[in-house]
């Protein structure tokens, strides 16, 4: 480890891994024609496909961590470019559902590849993707996302001083 990352704080060190892991995804979906946003949405529609989901574009947010008016943008861009198809939610006309179309499919799983190689490369120093210490590190992950934010506003701090 570098001297530089002895003294970062946990915060950095985590948005830099995630710019690092952005950065490095979209460069090696550039000649897919994909962002890592668009994977993001791809790749998560293609597994709850395979479980027969089809999400609401709400709940593709909610699923990526994507905010709903981006995921809406992304999902109607990747429409247009013929990976994705959507339709009117029939319990919810409101609501839009999302699929891929066959064409989708097809990318998805070349994208899918090109990002599971990345991970390799990126879990080598902890022995690989499917190693021990990688685990442990993606439970870690879990469990800080799983952590709710503090929900306590300005008004509450102001009462308990």
């Amino acid at each position: 480890m570098s001297s530089a990352a002895e003294s970062a704080t946990t915060g950095f060190l985590v948005w830099r891994l995630s710019m690092k892991w952005r950065v490095a995804v979209d460069r090696a979906l550039a000649p897919l024609g994909l962002t890592h946003a668009q994977y993001a949405v791809l790749a998560s529609l293609y597994g709850m496909g395979r479980s027969g989901l089809r999400p609401s574009q709400r709940r593709l947010a909610d699923h990526t961590g994507l905010e709903a008016l981006y995921v809406s943008k992304l999902a109607r861009a990747l429409e247009g470019a013929a990976l994705v198809a959507r339709t009117r939610d029939p319990d919810d006309p409101r609501a839009m559902q999302l699929t891929l179309t066959e064409h989708g499919h097809e990318v998805t799983a070349r994208a899918i590849t090109v990002v599971q190689g990345l991970l390799d490369q990126l879990l080598e120093p902890l022995g690989g993707q499917h190693g021990p210490r990688a685990r442990e590190f993606t439970r870690d992950l879990a469990v800080l996302l799983d952590a709710p934010l503090d929900p306590r506003t300005d008004d509450d701090e102001e009462h308990q001083s």
